[in-house]
C-alpha cells in the first residue's frame, strides 16, 4: 500500500535525479537566507514547484534535509583537499591548504554559512556526525603544523589552538569580501598566507 501510494504521489515529470538535488538547492537557499528555523516544507516545495507532500518522497523531514546539507557540504570539501596532491614540504602544505580553504569557501557561500551558523538546529545525534566530520578536517592542518613543528620550521606553542585560529581567521573571509571590490581573490589568498606564514615562523 506504501508503495502504491508513494508511486502515486510522485509528481507528473518528476526524476529523482533532478528533482532530489533541486530540493537539495532549495533548502540551501531558503535556510541561508531567512534561517533555518523560520523556513518551512511547504516553503521549500513552493521554491521547487512540486506539492509539499512529494518533499517526503526524497527527504524525510526538514532536519534530515538539513543534515544532508552539512554532512554533504563538509564530505565535498574533505574529498576535494584530498584529491590534490600535496607538496612534500609543510610550509608549501600550509600554503596549500590556506588558498584552497579559502578558494573553496568563496565558491561555496551559502553552504558555509550553513554549516557554522545552523549547527545549533542539529539533533544530538547528528551534530556528533558533522562535529566528527569538520574535526577530521581539521586535522589535515593539524598534521602539517605538527610536522612544521617537528622539523624546526614553525614554532607552534599549541597545534590544535594554532589549527582552529587559523581556519578562524580564513574563514572569515566569507563575511567580507566581494568579487569586483578592493582585492581579488588571489590577492587575499596571497596576503593571508603571508600574515599566516610570518606568525608560524621559527
Amino acid at each position: 500500500m506504501f508503495i502504491y501510494f508513494a508511486l502515486m504521489a510522485r509528481p507528473k515529470g518528476s526524476n529523482a535525479e533532478i528533482t532530489g538535488p533541486r530540493i537539495r538547492a532549495a533548502a540551501l537557499r531558503l535556510f541561508a537566507r531567512d534561517g533555518y528555523a523560520a523556513v518551512s516544507m511547504r516553503q521549500i516545495a513552493a521554491e521547487v514547484g512540486v506539492q509539499v507532500g512529494a518533499l517526503y518522497l526524497y527527504t524525510s523531514d526538514k532536519q534530515t534535509l538539513l543534515f544532508d546539507l552539512l554532512d554533504g557540504h563538509m564530505r565535498d570539501l574533505i574529498a576535494a583537499y584530498d584529491a590534490q596532491p600535496l607538496p612534500g614540504d609543510p610550509i608549501d602544505q600550509t600554503a596549500h591548504f590556506v588558498r584552497f580553504h579559502i578558494r573553496r569557501n568563496l565558491e561555496h557561500p551559502a553552504a558555509v554559512f550553513l554549516s557554522y551558523m545552523e549547527l545549533r538546529n542539529l539533533t544530538p545525534e547528528n551534530f556528533a556526525v558533522i562535529e566528527a566530520l569538520r574535526r577530521g578536517y581539521e586535522d589535515r592542518l593539524a598534521r602539517i603544523l605538527a610536522d612544521g613543528q617537528a622539523s624546526g620550521q614553525f614554532a607552534v606553542a599549541d597545534v590544535r589552538l594554532a589549527t582552529m585560529a587559523i581556519i578562524a581567521m580564513l574563514n572569515g573571509v566569507n563575511t567580507w569580501f566581494r568579487d569586483g571590490g578592493r582585492l581579488t581573490r588571489s590577492e587575499v589568498e596571497e596576503i593571508h598566507w603571508d600574515m599566516i606564514r610570518k606568525a608560524l615562523a621559527a
